[in-house]
């Protein structure tokens, strides 16, 4: 019988260690980079230092400055951008992680995300409010937008079932496909705003069809921020993907043919169907990050896509990561993810460094989330050698 049970004796636990370690080294990582380049820096300095590595461990409780000191407390914009940042991560990483959890890797997130953007700007703004209730239009447009990403994504499904065609491959190529179709509808649809010289560059903001995402009373709990209800959407689809993966018949199906594809074929499991399943799922949830992203309402979508592929795609790759691929896990590393990105943002305003800084802490984290398996197994042989395992 175990007596020495302690924390790090469950493999689950060892799996939120590791992940908590990776985030913990990749802020430590961040500090030691600030002061570095504020030693190297005339316009830094000591006090500068100082702020910048508050500040990576501490931005988000920031307020600002006050007689050239840092001040401190709840800051309700920077918490509500925080949650409005990761409402598209969260999707995006429960792309990814879907995928993963069928042994695919999904690295087509960005193409459905633009895919699901064209749909969802084509619906909310083209059927007119004066007609359908904007509630009808706002769904339509939800949907519509899953839709337009699931079908994106079942392509690579298709591919790697039929041809056994490397699904990564096949995302790459229909990432560029994508961003070069969305260009080119809205660059030929009168969704361009005209009414702003400056902004023809621009797809209209879904308000201009009277089409915004509820703000359910967030902004009464963090006013001055572009906060609303798509966080609590996001958050109750990562509970029925939960559900799905770990609940239901089609969810160990899934996971099964992860596992092993001909194992799973030779129990009786359409291998074929739900590899396509699976991609469809992702690409679903890809686009239903773009979809209440920009049916947010307070967002402009810059429609020559094809100079850069939408980061939000990309960055669903660490939250997955870090999530170690479990759905409920993927909200709180989006929002961890979209808090970073507020840091970047305080250290840019508040101080003499800029938010790269943050990107350099990111990198550090994915790359330890990527090995994190040998950070489990690390932890368990250093267990087994303490004597934990006594009897």
């Amino acid at each position: 019988m175990n007596k020495g049970k302690t924390l790090l004796n469950s493999d689950s636990s060892r799996k939120v260690f590791a992940s908590l370690l990776s985030i913990v080294i990749g802020l430590a990582v961040g500090a030691l980079v600030a002061a570095i380049v504020g030693l190297s820096k005339d316009n830094i300095g000591g006090k500068g230092i100082w702020d910048g590595v508050r500040l990576i461990f501490l931005g988000l409780l920031s307020t600002g400055r006050e007689a050239g000191q840092l001040t401190w407390g709840f800051n309700p914009s920077s918490w509500g951008n925080m949650l409005f940042r990761a409402t598209p991560l969260i999707m995006t990483g429960l792309s990814v992680a879907v995928a993963f959890k069928t042994g695919l890797f999904n690295i087509g997130a960005p193409g459905q995300y633009l895919m699901g953007t064209l749909a969802t700007l084509f619906i909310a703004l083209e059927i007119p409010s004066e007609a359908v209730p904007p509630a009808i239009i706002w769904l339509l447009a939800f949907l519509g937008g899953m839709l337009a990403g699931a079908l994106w994504g079942a392509i690579p499904g298709l591919l790697k079932a039929f041809l056994n065609i490397n699904e990564v491959l096949a995302c790459i190529m229909t990432n560029w496909i994508a961003a070069n179709v969305v260009t080119w509808l809205f660059d030929i649809s009168n969704l361009k705003n005209v009414a702003e010289g400056t902004k023809t560059g621009y797809i209209y903001k879904t308000t201009f069809n009277n089409v915004a995402t509820s703000k359910m009373g967030l902004d009464k709990l963090f006013p001055e921020s572009q906060v609303n209800g798509g966080i609590l959407i996001a958050i109750l689809i990562a509970i029925v993907v939960y559900i799905i993966m770990n609940k239901t018949t089609l969810g160990y199906q899934l996971k099964a043919c992860g596992a092993n594809r001909h194992a799973a074929r030779y129990a009786g499991i359409p291998d074929k169907r739900n590899i396509i399943l699976s991609m469809a799922m992702a690409g679903a949830l890809a686009a239903g990050g773009a979809s209440l992203y920009w049916l947010s309402g307070n967002t402009e979508f810059y429609w020559i896509t094809y100079q850069a592929l939408p980061a939000a795609g990309f960055n669903g790759i660490p939250v997955a990561l870090l999530a170690l691929n479990h759905p409920i896990a993927v909200v709180f590393s989006g929002i961890f993810m979209a808090m970073l990105n507020i840091v970047g943002q305080q250290l840019t305003t508040l101080t003499a460094y800029n938010e790269y800084i943050t990107d350099v802490v990111i990198a550090v984290i994915v790359y330890l989330s990527a090995f994190s398996l040998v950070i489990q197994m690390w932890l368990g042989k250093r267990k087994a050698k303490k004597g934990g395992k006594t009897v």
